[in-house]
């Protein structure tokens, strides 16, 4: 519960995760999230980071504890939610609108009802002029776009993303970085982002979380006081690079 009264948009109490071999991946990890805050998620590899947003989008089982999304459950919360995966995922065999299509297929959302939709949703990350390509003519740059598009068009209120900028090079991560910000700014979702970029976490959270591993829970928190508009420019402020350090010794500090 948030201090005005508010209660989070996302709550996990004591989750935990076991597989059959009895090696424990999460346990006794609580979060919450306010409706509309970005909570990044750093940690080692192995420590439970996507296994953690798999759980919370019901893509995995929860072996104890809870989560509730809007005061759901994950399976009922799926109609809320979307994933961005680090790998865009797109059908070689669809135009750019024909994969962000496909969300909408699954949604159920009748073909008349569509096309507009699939307009919108281009237009707001920049490829209304690509949307007859095919992913092979696309860069690396722009199929993360389609695949964030894809994402967006549920309307969601949820955004699940795992690594999804961690394959691209430095300059185009560092600009869809910015374009994130701008979307999540004109449609408000609440995000959960696992990277392993410290400086890419910083520049996009709110808050961000440290995992520790073996196995995986909360070790620390960091509130990310900066100004809510953010440029470029901002990778080079003391505040920025402190808030960066701070976080890398602390990560560092944590036991493997």
């Amino acid at each position: 519960m948030r201090v005005d009264g508010t209660p989070p948009f996302i709550s996990i109490a004591n989750l935990s995760k076991e597989y059959l071999n009895d090696k424990q991946v999460i346990r006794g990890l609580s979060l919450a999230a306010a409706s509309g805050e970005f909570v990044s998620v750093l940690g080692a590899s192995g420590c439970g980071k996507s296994t953690l947003l798999k759980m919370i989008a019901g893509l995995s089982s929860i072996s104890g504890g809870s989560i509730q999304i809007g005061g759901m459950n994950p399976k009922d919360a799926r109609d809320v939610m979307s994933f961005v995966f680090q790998d865009p995922t797109l059908l070689p065999w669809r135009t750019v609108a024909g994969n962000v299509e496909l969300a909408l297929e699954f949604e159920g959302l009748p073909k008349t009802s569509r096309v507009g939709r699939i307009d919108s949703v281009l237009k707001l990350v920049g490829l209304s002029d690509v949307s007859a390509y095919y992913p092979r003519q696309l860069s690396g740059g722009m199929k993360m776009r389609v695949s964030i598009a894809r994402a967006l068009a549920t309307t969601p209120r949820l955004l699940l993303m795992d690594e999804p900028f961690g394959a691209l090079d430095e300059m185009t991560r560092n600009r869809l970085n910015e374009e994130l910000l701008a979307l999540k700014d004109a449609q408000r979702w609440t995000t959960l982002f696992v990277t392993h970029s410290i400086s890419e976490a910083v520049f996009l959270s709110d808050r961000i979380i440290l995992m520790s591993g073996n196995p995986g829970k909360v070790h620390e928190e960091f509130a990310i006081p900066l100004p809510m508009a953010r440029t470029a420019a901002l990778r080079s402020e003391p505040a920025f690079l402190s808030l960066v350090g701070q976080i890398s010794r602390a990560l560092a500090a944590i036991p493997p």
